[in-house]
C-alpha cells in the first residue's frame, strides 16, 4: 500500500467517493453512477485518486499518461492526465499466446497501444520543471505495450477528465511487450502500430500520434507526479498515451496490436474477479 502525506487535507466526501471506487474495484463489480459528487476539476479528481492509492493493497510501480482534448480541459489548462499502475497489474506479453486481462462486467474496458518507458534513475523529487530533453536522461529502456484501460464506471470517459483522474486514471493494467532496442536511433515516425479487435482493424497510429511526443508525455508525468509527492523512481514504468486511440472491448473478445518491426501483442478480456490481497 502506498502512503500519501496530505490526506488529512482532503474533504470527507472525496474520501467517501474514493472508498466506494476502491471497494468496487476490489470486488470486481461495476458502478451504475459516480459515487458522490462528480469532481469538476483535475485537482478534485487527483484528491480522490490520492485517497484511492492509499487504500489500494498494492504498490505503485508506474504511471499511465493520457491526453486531454482541448475542449475537455479545465481551468488548469493541463493537456494530460495521469494514473497509477500497480505491481500486480503488470503482465508480460506472451510470445506465442494471448494474455488474459480483467474487465469489469457492466463497467468500462478498452485496449490502448502504448510505448512504455522504463526509468533507469530516480527523478529528483524537488524538480517540477522537467523538459523532454531532461526526461530523456532518466530513461533505461523503451518497450511496446498495451494499457488495459478499465473502470467500474461505464461512463467514465463521458463524465470527463476529472472523473478519469479520480478513478486511477481509468487504468486497470499494463501488458509489457518487448524492448525496442536502440530506440534513440529511430525517429518517432518509425514507430507505427495498428490495433485489431476480433481480427478487425479499429485504429492505426504510432508515436507521432502522441501530441508533444513520447518524451513530452514522460516530462508531464515527471512534473505532475512530483507536484503530488510521487517522485518517479528507478524501474518505474510510464505509458505515454493511446497511440491508435482508445478501443472499447468486451469480456470474451480478443485484441492484437501490431507494432511493425518491433513486434506484436495478443490479449483477451476476461471477467474481473475480486482482488485478493497478498498476505
Amino acid at each position: 500500500m502506498t502512503t500519501v502525506g496530505h490526506l488529512h487535507e482532503i474533504p470527507l466526501e472525496t474520501k467517501t467517493s474514493a472508498l466506494s471506487l476502491v471497494a468496487a474495484r476490489l470486488a470486481g463489480r461495476s458502478l451504475a453512477a459516480f459515487p458522490g459528487t462528480v469532481p469538476t476539476s483535475l485537482a478534485a479528481g487527483y484528491a480522490c485518486q490520492d485517497i484511492a492509492i492509499s487504500l489500494w493493497p498494492d504498490e505503485v510501480v508506474g504511471w499511465k499518461v493520457g491526453y486531454i482534448a482541448p475542449d475537455r480541459r479545465d481551468d488548469s489548462g493541463e493537456d494530460r492526465v495521469t494514473g497509477p499502475v500497480f505491481s500486480r497489474s503488470v503482465w508480460p506479453a506472451l510470445k506465442d499466446d494471448s494474455v488474459p486481462f480483467p474487465a469489469f462486467v457492466g463497467g468500462f474496458a478498452a485496449v490502448e497501444a502504448e510505448y512504455v518507458f522504463i526509468l533507469g534513475k530516480d527523478a529528483d523529487p524537488g524538480k517540477t520543471d522537467w523538459t523532454a530533453e531532461d526526461a530523456a536522461t532518466l530513461i533505461f529502456a523503451l518497450h511496446i505495450g498495451i494499457e488495459t484501460a478499465g473502470s467500474p464506471l461505464a461512463m467514465i470517459n463521458k463524465l470527463g477528465p476529472a472523473v478519469v483522474a479520480s478513478d486511477f486514471g481509468n487504468n486497470a493494467g499494463l501488458i509489457l511487450g518487448p524492448e525496442i532496442k536502440n530506440w534513440r536511433q529511430y525517429a518517432e515516425t518509425d514507430f507505427v502500430c495498428e490495433t485489431f479487435i476480433e481480427n478487425v482493424s479499429v485504429g492505426t497510429g504510432g508515436a507521432a500520434s502522441i501530441p508533444g511526443g513520447l518524451l513530452g508525455a514522460l516530462a508531464f508525468a515527471l512534473n505532475r507526479c512530483a507536484r503530488r509527492g510521487f517522485a518517479l523512481k528507478q524501474g518505474c514504468f510510464v505509458t505515454t498515451g493511446a497511440a491508435t486511440g482508445i478501443h472499447d472491448i468486451k469480456v470474451g473478445q480478443k485484441s492484437r496490436i501490431e507494432f511493425g518491426a518491433f513486434g506484436a501483442i495478443d490479449c483477451h478480456a476476461v471477467a474481473a474477479v475480486p482482488f485478493e490481497p497478498k498476505e
